[in-house]
């Protein structure tokens, strides 16, 4: 291969990003170890600002800490609500916005902000731009997890410092996303929030020039 890849390989890809959802609705079957492993493996493959590589996974399998992130779910989902008033409200309550009750992998994933690798290439005028290779490579998980019939739900009504203190990881730790990762109990190429009535995706790109 020597990076011209065919048309079949693009329209495949154009499909593997299509049937790429945000699940918050899964089956709670195990999700085999070596498939897991496979999906996990994007993260070498992931660029990031200076090869820095600065994310940091946490998988939550113990009771008590999945307990405790999704009671603090479950708190700023209910404070989010009390934001909306009339039919927005009404939707809002209708929304399932997280899959963490279900899914049977979890994982928190963090942006070491004093990672040494890189050398700070690339970072010293925008420091946020660790964080953004850290949600580029959960992209690459989310598409990978896609490719093995898995499902990826990215939980962000969460409290962070509430989270740093319950899962006790270092202060140079930045909170990116929490992750949902099972079988989903149904696929659909249209987002459920559109599904759902509480937005629409826009039909083009509009790219404006300078």
């Amino acid at each position: 291969m020597t990076g011209q890849f065919s048309p079949a390989f693009r329209e495949e890809l154009a499909a593997l990003m299509r049937w790429r959802r945000d699940v918050r609705r899964f089956r709670t079957d195990p999700v085999p170890e070596d498939s897991l492993a496979r999906a996990l493996h994007a993260f070498t493959l992931a660029p990031s600002v200076g090869l820095s590589e600065p994310w940091r996974l946490l998988r939550i399998d113990s009771a008590s800490a999945r307990a405790a992130c999704l009671a603090n779910f479950s708190d700023c989902n209910a404070r989010a609500l009390n934001g909306f008033d009339g039919d927005r409200a009404a939707t809002y309550s209708r929304l399932k916005l997280s899959g963490m009750a279900e899914a049977p992998v979890h994982l928190a994933a963090f942006c070491d902000d004093s990672t040494p690798k890189g050398h700070g290439l690339g970072a010293a005028t925008m420091p946020e731009t660790r964080a953004w290779s850290v949600v580029g490579a959960i992209t690459h998980l989310w598409l990978a997890l896609r490719a093995e019939g898995l499902g990826l739900g990215w939980v962000s009504i969460l409290d962070q410092d509430r989270l740093h203190r319950d899962l006790d990881v270092p202060d140079s730790w930045r909170f990116i996303g929490y992750l949902c990762i099972g079988w989903p109990e149904k696929e659909d190429t249209v987002p459920e929030l559109e599904r759902a009535g509480w937005e629409s995706r826009a039909p083009a790109l509009h790219l404006e020039t300078r």
